[in-house]
């Protein structure tokens, strides 16, 4: 059997990480495509390094663009990339342009897709996010769902006789990066002089957070007011979109640091007194982690972080101070993510839904 994975970006890099070595065990032929919609280096090449996964077997290197141009860029590329290869399945990830893309050109070439994440929801039509993760899984032949709440969203679509529950990749990895940080100082405290536990660790980079010069000089006004110094990891598209807007990113409490291997940002969040970001990602990760989570965002796909007391939803500089200064959220044995195996079971299904199967 063989699978191409189609990833473009730094979430998708953590979960291809434990399907790549899930596909290993298994014997399965698994290509690998990197789109290059996130070309920097620390949010592109060095994850395939950390997380053990190799160099991809075709980069695209589309690159930045409006999202018509970036994901037209795409579907020119992977149509004769599909051609070529001529896999069992298409698997793409979460919600990007480079999802969209790789699943529109699977499905128009009569190729099995499967959608890794499937059934996530902010019901937030003003997202990209939104819009690209609702085409796919209209468009996908498997949908392989992360939490039961993902499943009763597909199944209010009509989407259920295409649906397996099979957990969180991004649990399996995150429990194995845990495990080889724990105990280790972070690089990042030892660079910034920060102390464990005094600080707060940031990542703004959603649109709607962005691109709007008044709000995004609210957002950065209320994390250099917040009582601790807070570690902005800025994607290089904040700091250009920051730059033009005239927006400070170190002010105040705030300091604004490039973005962080994913061992270290995993090392950076253990040490730190609270995340306040707007990335599903990294809200999930600090859940997982134990280390309490600000999301400064109306709503979040991630709904069991929030019903749990480890996350709470903030959208003003009085919530965001709020959030960040609440008290210590309950310990919790609750596990909506799985049991850090979902790769093996998303290797399993697709033997399973395949030309062999």
């Amino acid at each position: 059997m063989k699978i191409v994975s189609v990833v473009g970006a730094r979430p998708q890099f953590v979960k291809l990480a434990p399907i790549a070595k899930a596909a290993v065990a298994a014997s399965i032929d698994h290509v690998i495509v990197h789109t290059g919609q996130h070309y920097d280096p620390m949010l592109s090449d060095v994850f395939f390094d950390d997380l053990g996964i190799g160099a991809p077997d075709i980069h695209l290197g589309v690159g930045s663009g409006s999202h018509g141009v970036q994901t037209g860029a795409m579907l020119a590329a992977l149509d004769s990339v599909f051609d070529a290869q001529q896999p069992d399945w298409v698997l793409v990830y979460g919600d990007t342009n480079s999802t969209v893309a790789a699943a529109l050109s699977a499905v128009k070439m009569h190729l099995p897709v499967a959608h890794l994440e499937a059934g996530l929801r902010s019901f937030n039509r003003r997202m990209p996010e939104e819009h690209n993760r609702v085409l796919t899984d209209h468009a996908a032949d498997l949908l392989l769902a992360p939490t039961q709440v993902a499943v009763d969203h597909l199944a209010a679509e009509g989407l259920a006789a295409r649906t397996v529950l099979v957990g969180d990749v991004m649990t399996d990895v995150l429990f194995d990066v845990r495990d080889q940080v724990a105990g280790r100082p972070s690089p990042l405290v030892a660079e910034l002089g920060l102390e464990r536990g005094g600080y707060y660790l940031a990542t703004i980079h959603r649109a709607e957070n962005t691109d709007d010069p008044a709000r995004l000089a609210e957002i950065a006004s209320a994390l250099a007011a917040l009582d601790r110094p807070v570690v902005l990891l800025a994607h290089p598209r904040v700091v250009a979109k920051a730059s033009a807007h005239g927006v400070e990113l170190t002010q105040g409490s705030l300091i604004a640091q490039g973005p962080l291997a994913y061992p270290d940002l995993i090392a950076a969040a253990l040490s730190s007194a609270g995340v306040v970001t707007d990335s599903g990602g990294l809200q999930k990760e600090a859940f997982l982690l134990g280390v309490p989570c600000t999301t400064v965002r109306t709503e979040t796909e991630w709904v069991e972080t929030v019903q749990l007391g480890w996350n709470v939803l903030a959208n003003t500089a009085a919530e965001i101070a709020a959030g960040v200064s609440r008290p210590r959220p309950e310990a919790t044995d609750a596990a909506p993510y799985g049991d850090g195996r979902a790769a093996e079971r998303v290797i399993e299904v697709l033997r399973g839904n395949g030309p062999t199967g």
